[in-house]
């Protein structure tokens, strides 16, 4: 298994190369998490990944809380199932309030404190209220706690969802709004640690195998000895292979050299296709790192063909269109920059907007 099958493996067990799955909470479920702190674009990464799906669906499906936006695995937002939220925090929380330690010890927010401003935020969010985060500080204020800091409210909001008191509402036009997740996730199944962490680690490798075991600690947020319990938890539920001395894991069920014609997708900003790993050399040339986006890096929108990175994109909304402007890291033949125009159909078709795009019948350098 060479470079390239990892990559069209992972497109394929991604449902990047085949859109099988209906719903996005099937999508989201499938995965286990998808990275969402940019709210755009995981919406665009569900919906390159679902047959016909706009972006209408997902923010429907994210204001019905069947998908809830919170913190959760790593210190970032994430999609997750309301079916599966609460696992999920119980097993992957403890880590993520242990990297935030030494930033709420510099807040003075102590484990006091956050006892008394997850009681706050449970009073003032029952009877299925949903509430915006400058909502929550005003009631934070009213009962005496310290609300001046921006950063003090966040981390206060965040270790809420850590601990599974709060996570997202409905969208109120463009705002963001919170709920008590009892409220909104009442039917959440719960699972002892070890089911857990088994569960978690057969559907990150099923959906982002072949993968190692350093990529799912790095992706789950666990430490590298809970992934080696996982993948022993698991084992029977997984094939593996190793390649010059490194253990690869995946589904068992995962075609073979599965055959694909050439294909081409623009990716969301934080794509699971990226950040869902630690070794990105399967996906990406080292030798164009100095053309990677000086901010995001590769993390950014990325431009893929045949499974490798070869760009960024950018989109800007216009009066009655979004533009697309691209910028490739190698010069793009005729017939590469045609592929393009898929997925900047489907984007459209996502968007249900006019998209003008530079994908037109020539080379691109």
């Amino acid at each position: 298994m060479v470079n390239l099958e990892i990559a069209r493996r992972r497109l394929h067990n991604q449902h990047i190369t085949r859109r099988e799955i209906e719903t996005p909470q099937a999508l989201v479920e499938w995965l286990g998490a998808v990275q969402a702190q940019n709210f755009a674009g995981a919406k665009w990464a569900l919906g390159l990944r679902l047959y016909g799906a706009t972006d209408n669906d997902i923010e429907q499906t994210f204001n019905d809380g069947a998908i809830l936006r919170t913190h959760v695995m790593r210190p970032t937002w994430h999609f997750v199932s309301a079916a599966d939220i609460r696992w999920l925090l119980d097993l992957t929380a403890p880590r993520v309030r242990q990297a935030m330690a030494h930033y709420n010890r510099v807040l003075e927010l102590d484990e006091a404190v956050f006892a008394r401003t997850n009681a706050v935020l449970a009073e003032t969010l029952q009877g299925g209220k949903q509430l915006t985060r400058d909502e929550l500080a005003d009631a934070l204020r009213q009962a005496g706690i310290a609300t001046e800091n921006g950063q003090r409210v966040g981390n206060i909001v965040m270790r809420a969802e850590l601990d599974g008191v709060i996570c997202s509402g409905a969208r109120r036009g463009k705002q963001f709004t919170y709920a008590l997740l009892a409220e909104r996730a009442p039917q959440a199944t719960v699972l002892a640690r070890d089911e857990a962490l088994t569960e978690l680690t057969v559907r990150y490798f099923s959906s982002h195998g072949p993968a190692t075991a350093q990529d799912f600690a790095w992706w789950s947020g666990l430490t590298l000895a809970d992934a080696k319990t996982g993948l022993a938890l698991a084992a029977s539920r997984l094939a593996q292979e190793t390649i010059d001395g490194q253990a690869y894991w995946f589904s068992a069920s995962t075609p073979t050299g599965p055959q694909f014609t050439r294909t081409a997708y623009l990716l969301p900003d934080y794509d699971e296709y990226i950040v869902g790993y630690t070794d990105r050399s399967a996906i990406f040339d080292a030798s164009h790192a100095s053309k990677l986006d000086a901010r995001e890096g590769l993390l950014a929108n990325t431009m893929a063909l045949d499974g490798q990175i070869v760009g960024h994109w950018k989109r800007v909304f216009k009066k009655n269109a979004v533009v697309i402007g691209a910028s490739p890291f190698v010069a793009l033949s005729s017939d590469e920059t045609r592929l393009f125009a898929d997925p900047v159909n489907r984007y459209a078709q996502f968007l249900q907007m006019p998209v003008v795009s530079p994908f037109e019948d020539r080379s691109f350098t």
